[in-house]
């Protein structure tokens, strides 16, 4: 069928090109709506407020796959919330990135033999700021590719002055209340960056050192010595003990004495300590309290000494040996060199594969080391946070994840929020003449003569403040007022505990203030967000985790310049489940792309025929056909709707793929072919049912898929006048609504007993070796009992039936059972078989079953391999023997049926 439209009318068909081009049109519509002012959110809007703040990205890069997963998620809950009628705010952003950016600009200095003291401070940050200004857009084109639907004039850096006025704000507020102080603590040391990390910056490896087992004390087996064992031989240069389990028979007699000392000479104690495992080993460990985190706990218990034995850039220093002055590992190799030759070596195992933390930026592995910086007292702020989703303020999904929230909150330490640089916000403490300290805030001036502290702070610390220093924080303002508390935080489960917590601390912190209490309920707690969403990671196709470093993963621009914004994005929506990792790859957003190009061409058949969404005729002038796919659509609604509520992304972009596929596409669109040919009312009714649904199909899509849903719905509400029939765009369209019309449940038993039927036609055909193309003369008895005398029509066009002539002799016949009664269909089949070539295909086939069913019976009549395979395999092969079985029958009855018609 070309086309049922009016007559004279104009093919609006015409206004699409033939096939979707993505990158023709992408950009334009993007830029469309950004000049339109779609995702520009009106602050003093009387509308309910929907807010969701940008994780911001780390200025020193691009957009890796994991951000496009993110970015996808919360455009699509912004988008479907601007349709159902809230004053949407998605604030963009992006991180300073204090360590990474920094790396950055002072690795281009190296390449001209500069570093950064060659410029001092402010000269090396106003050139950080330079290099910041040039790369930044990079990121924010990547957002426009994607189709990120951010208030780009509220863009906001987390170095800007409203940003920095926040982070000075809080930090003195904290300071007063006696939530930050400054103490020698141990801290993850980076000897290339010569700086404190975060946990989140240390990644564990596994590396093959060497565990070497050392003798203190006595060479003489009948005076006291201990053997210890250690990877990090170098640190024995700052053993202040040697500990045993206080229950160790061996040791109990050594507890409380001293012991010497193999490279120092001093006599070091032997203490006692629950800590120890007197199964591991010989059940005595070395304990160097200011280079690893447990022997620093064990040393704080029994007072010892903590002496520092290495210098910021990890060589051996002031430990009084003719070590100082070696790097670390050229160390290790030396003192165990002479503990050899002094006998001391007992045993090394070598290799030994331990789990090692590496600096994420530089690469090399840190060093725990004793250091004075500031610290944030936990304690309370993390039991605030942790109130506030026992208490119900805040909602995490998946619920899993709670558990993981409190064991995390609940055993918090101190946070280290110094770090040894020079990009990032400067700690705001001087230090006087006379050792005074005083915290200056942002409105304040330091005394003259005082010295500011050189250390800024940790990135987490600005980024905690993100979802109200964003909006204007600590003043009040509009944005404060409309929009804050946000609605949901949408982030991976692997930084649930950095960032998350540091926001929900920092949140419940400020919850008093009275520049985002006014106008609030003041019952209720002013948490930082409703809601905090946690997805999994994203790997390939072969759940590999993206990694840059092992060359697995893809930048999201490669799939976007391949196959659309729209099939990347409907590619990670798919697959998004709370908690859940996703596996994706080519293969999945080839899908996707074939899933766009399908829509489109339904789109273009449908306004090939007229199709217009309007106001539908009355039930009763409807068919069983637009009835049910009409119900069908609002069922399908709702499960998105509450699909979306729960944040189960990929349930609700499932149920629209195989609705849109599997229904509207497959068979509303064939029924309504049959429909277009029957009469001009018919035709009329199914036009505005067909431009009904698919504008609602088009809309539900929208969130996930905006560029070609927006070309395919300004083509479908534009008349044959060139008039629009709805609003400008769809990004501001109407989200779909219930249609408060009972399903009519007669008429879909009856189209599903009608898929059934025209099916199992199908597959009949098939097995005949019939064409798809091929109309075949059939007589169906049983319709009337069945309650299909409606569908007669639509089953013999779709099954690609004509009626029996007279004279019709029937060559081959089924059964079909259905709801209310069987349905026999008869079908000559004489003459428009090849059966020569119909033969030759099935004697192939039939050879192959044969091979199979000869194969498992062959092992299945095997003693031996019964014996040893799993009852799993077993299992397997009995199937596929009980198929090929199925399938030698199969193949022979229809060969004996050529035979007979090659008889007549």
């Amino acid at each position: 069928m070309t086309s049922a439209a009016p007559e004279n009318s104009r093919n609006r068909a015409d206004d699409l090109p033939k096939s979707w081009n993505p990158g023709d049109v992408e950009a334009e519509l993007y830029e469309g709506w950004v000049a339109a002012g779609y995702f520009h959110a009106d602050a003093g809007s009387d509308k309910p407020a929907y807010s969701i703040v940008l994780p911001p990205p780390n200025v020193t890069g691009n957009l890796h796959m994991g951000h496009a997963f993110d970015h996808t998620l919360m455009d699509l809950l912004t988008r479907r919330k601007r349709m159902q009628g809230y004053e949407v705010l998605w604030l963009p952003g992006m991180d300073h990135a204090g360590i990474a950016t920094q790396s950055v600009v002072e690795k281009q200095l190296a390449a001209d033999g500069k570093t950064k003291e060659d410029f001092g401070r402010e000269l090396f940050i106003d050139k950080v700021w330079d290099w910041k200004r040039e790369s930044s857009g990079a990121i924010q084109g990547q957002m426009r590719r994607l189709g990120d639907g951010v208030d780009w004039a509220r863009d906001r850096f987390t170095m800007d002055d409203g940003l920095s006025r926040a982070v000075q704000t809080i930090f003195k507020r904290l300071y007063d209340a006696g939530l930050i102080y400054r103490a020698e603590r141990l801290v993850n040391w980076s000897p290339v960056l010569q700086t404190a990390i975060s946990d989140v910056e240390v990644k564990y490896e596994d590396v093959e050192g060497e565990l070497v087992s050392l003798r203190y004390g006595s060479l003489n087996d009948d005076e006291p010595h201990v053997i210890v064992a250690t990877t990090r031989v170098e640190t024995m240069l700052g053993d202040t003990a040697v500990a045993v389990h206080p229950e160790d028979e061996r040791y109990r007699d050594l507890i409380g004495s001293t012991v010497y000392h193999p490279i120092t000479g001093r006599q070091i104690p032997i203490v006692a300590d629950d800590y120890v495992d007197p199964e591991f080993g010989s059940g005595a460990v070395k304990i160097t309290p200011a280079h690893d985190p447990n022997d620093f706990e064990l040393g704080l218990r029994h007072n010892l000494p903590m002496p520092t034995i290495m210098d910021k850039s990890g060589k051996i220093a002031d430990s009084g040996t003719e070590f100082d002055g070696m790097d670390r590992f050229e160390a290790r190799v030396k003192i165990r060199e002479r503990l050899a030759e002094e006998g001391r070596v007992v045993a090394e195992k070598r290799p030994y594969v331990h789990s090692v933390g590496h600096s994420e930026r530089s690469g090399e592995p840190i060093e725990p080391r004793l250091s004075m910086q500031w610290w944030v007292k936990v304690e309370s702020v993390a039991k605030a946070a942790g109130d506030a989703v026992r208490d119900g303020d805040v909602t995490i999904y998946p619920a899993s994840q709670e558990p993981r929230w409190f064991e995390w909150v609940d055993n918090m330490h101190d946070w280290c929020i110094s770090r040894q640089l020079w990009w990032g916000h400067r700690i705001p403490i001087w230090y006087g003449p006379e050792g005074d300290v005083v915290c200056v805030g942002p409105d304040e001036q330091a005394p003259e003569g005082y010295v500011q502290d050189p250390d800024v702070l940790d990135t987490w610390f600005s980024s905690g403040l993100w979802p109200f220093s964003t909006m204007g924080w600590p003043d009040s303002s509009p944005e404060l007022a409309k929009f804050y508390p946000t609605s949901v935080l949408v982030t991976g489960y692997d930084i649930l505990f950095f960032w998350v917590a540091r926001m929900m601390m920092f949140g419940m912190f400020v919850s008093e203030d009275a520049a985002i209490t006014t106008g609030k309920d003041p019952r209720r707690k002013q948490v930082p967000f409703d809601d905090v969403f946690l997805h999994g990671l994203i790997r390939d196709e072969f759940g590999r985790k993206y990694s840059k470093s092992k060359g697995i993963g893809v930048d999201p621009l490669v799939w976007i310049d391949e196959y659309g914004a729209d099939a990347t994005r409907f590619t990670l929506a798919r697959g998004a489940q709370p908690g859940s990792d996703l596996s994706v790859g080519e293969p999945h957003v080839q899908a996707s792309r074939n899933f766009v190009t399908k829509l489109y061409n339904a789109t273009r058949f449908a306004l090939m025929n007229g199709a217009v969404p309007g106001e539908l005729p009355a039930r009763a002038a409807l068919t069983d056909a637009d009835r049910w796919i009409l119900d069908r659509l609002n069922e399908v609604r709702a499960e998105v709707d509450s699909s979306f509520e729960r944040y189960e992304f990929g349930k609700a972009c499932e149920a629209l793929y195989h609705f849109t596929w599997d229904e509207f596409c497959s068979w509303y669109l064939e029924l309504a072919k049959v429909q277009f040919a029957e009469s001009a009312e018919r035709a009329a009714a199914t036009r505005v049912v067909l431009g009904t649904v698919l504008d609602a199909v088009l809309r539900l899509l929208h969130p996930a898929m905006p560029f070609v849903t927006e070309s395919l719905w300004l083509a479908l509400t534009t008349d044959e006048r060139g008039a629009r029939t709805a609003g400008e765009s769809i990004v501001i369209a109407a989200w779909p609504q219930d249609s408060g019309v009972p399903a009519d449940e007669v008429a879909a038993q009856r189209i599903s007993d009608a898929q059934r039927l025209i099916t199992e036609i199908r597959r009949f055909r098939s097995d005949q070796g019939l064409i798809d193309s091929q109309k075949v003369a059939a007589r169906i008895v049983g319709v009337g009992a069945a309650d299909l005398d409606g569908q007669l029509a639509a089953i013999t066009n779709l099954a690609r039936l004509t009626d029996a002539a007279d004279g019709f002799a029937a060559t081959a016949s089924l059964e079909v059972r259905l709801s209310a009664a069987t349905v026999t269909v008869e079908i000559d089949t004489s003459g428009t078989i090849d059966l020569d070539a119909e033969r030759r295909r099935l004697e192939k086939d039939l050879a192959a079953a044969q091979k199979e069913l000869t194969g498992t019976a062959a092992k299945l009549g095997n003693e031996a391999f019964l014996a040893k395979a799993p009852d799993e395999v077993v299992a397997k092969i009995r199937a596929r023997r009980e198929i090929a079985e199925a399938e030698v029958a199969r193949i022979g009855a229809r060969l004996d049926e050529i035979a007979k018609l090659a008889g007549k």
